[in-house]
């Protein structure tokens, strides 16, 4: 077996993955640049961008064969310093020639610059943060380059066919688009490192575990697949966090650079801004939920140490926030709340944030003049809420999954169509954290009802 270090062996497979992966993006960018000279001969310069697409293939070719010596070659620090900085030319080296491209394609007016997204994405996984906040400020910096370089005319400017006008020659396009690109890769770079840390350093635990029980081979074989799982959770949440940023970003990219062209009405301009605006308050709300639920995955609190809490009293608060969105949707929001209720022991911002989600999911998907009911009593050993709804239901075939991450039923979907499905699974980590349980009862089109149990803190 190769004695790799678990970082090393982690970089020298994910630098496999991105080197198959640039040959795709080689083939698939020109088979883009000979459509484009076939629907518009003679206005793009073909010559220059085959040129750079043939190089970043030499360059990648290069790279596969290097990436057989690291493979074969001795372990220890000395490969790990060659891996790293291998690592560290490739991604510059394609940031050199996305911007090349964008250059000779059009330059700031080529929607292609959202491409350094993805770029800050695969810094984020293969490094350490500070190297994915350097790609993204190189990146911002390569992309104002290209438009301070062809606005003072400096270097020549390649117009794409599409565009009717100059507009890499108005400074306030220039600066609003070099803002919002840099804005949303350092945003990137912030959200991707925080996952990727985390899901690595649960990944460097469960390695020491399986080196500390060795000796046991059912143990073993226990800790493998306890490895193969969280590998592929966080493929899977990278995947997914990619995708539902993906979105939103080109949004409020396309909006603005519409706002920002000069072709829109000024009424017209106002309604693709609010559009711009509403995707990034989206965006906004599923990074603060991605972070709660992290967050309530890592917190580690002992027992003795977590204060006692009142579910009432949070309850109460928390519908008061909720009266005007259910008023808004004329809906009616019922609480009942047995007396003399015992505390449990939890966090109280996290209770506050499982009322929350249960009864701000039970409003959204309620129809007007529905029915919103919240109830909570108790037992000799623990408290029991109920959240019920008059809404759309949840299809039986949908149940099992409800508490999955990201994971939405295809009628919610329809409702609210970018919602981030993370709600419900929070409440799960919540209620779990704190040694409870937590189910629903549902038919398609006949409501829901959610409960949760917590053991009562006096017992």
């Amino acid at each position: 077996m190769r004695d790799w270090l678990p970082f090393e062996a982690e970089l020298i497979a994910r630098i496999d993955w991105l080197i198959r992966l640039r040959w795709l993006a080689v083939v698939g960018t020109a088979v883009t640049i000979i459509a484009g000279a076939l629907v518009f001969p003679g206005s793009l310069a073909l010559v220059p961008l085959l040129s750079v697409t043939a190089l970043i293939g030499l360059y990648n070719l290069q790279f596969s064969l290097y990436l057989r010596t690291l493979k074969i070659g001795p372990a220890g620090a000395v490969r790990l310093r060659h891996t790293t900085l291998f690592a560290y030319v490739q991604i510059i080296l394609d940031l050199l020639a996305l911007a090349a491209l964008i250059h000779f394609a059009g330059g700031v007016e080529n929607p292609m610059a959202i491409f350094f997204v993805f770029h800050v994405i695969i810094a984020s996984i293969l490094l350490q943060r500070p190297v994915s906040y350097l790609v993204a400020g190189l990146a911002s910096l390569l992309f104002a380059a290209i438009g301070g370089l062809e606005y003072a005319q400096v270097i020549p400017h390649h117009p794409l066919p599409m565009v009717g006008r100059e507009v890499y020659r108005e400074g306030l396009y220039l600066a609003t688009s070099t803002t919002v690109l840099t804005v949303t890769l350092f945003l990137v770079a912030y959200l991707a490192t925080s996952i990727t840390g985390r899901l690595r350093k649960r990944d460097q635990e469960l390695l020491e575990s399986m080196q500390v029980s060795r000796a046991n081979s059912e143990e073993l074989q226990k800790l493998n697949e306890q490895l193969s799982r969280v590998d592929e959770e966080r493929t899977r949440f990278m995947v997914l966090v990619t995708h539902e940023l993906r979105a939103p970003v080109s949004t409020i990219y396309s909006c603005l650079e519409l706002a920002l062209s000069g072709y829109a009405s000024p009424e017209k301009a106002r309604e693709v801004l609010a559009r711009a605006q509403n995707r990034a308050t989206e965006m906004l709300g599923f990074i603060t939920d991605l972070l709660s639920l992290t967050r309530i995955r890592e917190q580690a609190v002992q027992r003795e140490q977590v204060p006692v809490t009142h579910l009432e009293s949070v309850l109460q608060e928390v519908v008061e926030l909720m009266k005007i969105e259910a008023e808004r949707k004329d809906v009616f929001l019922g609480v009942e709340c047995a007396p003399d209720l015992a505390p449990v022991r939890a966090l109280p911002d996290q209770i506050k944030l499982l009322w929350t989600n249960l009864l701000s999911n039970a409003i959204k998907y309620t129809d007007p003049c529905g029915i919103v009911q919240v109830s909570l009593t108790q037992d000799a050993g623990q408290l029991i809420g109920t959240v019920r709804d008059t809404g759309i239901g949840i299809a039986a075939e949908d149940i099992p999954r409800v508490f999955d991450e990201f994971y939405r039923a295809s009628n919610a979907r329809l409702v609210s169509p970018h919602g981030t499905g993370v709600g419900l699974s929070i409440v799960r980590r919540i209620v779990e954290k704190w040694e409870g349980k937590v189910w629903v009862e549902s038919e398609s089109g006949l409501g829901t009802k959610f409960t949760f149990v917590l053991p009562r803190a006096d017992v």
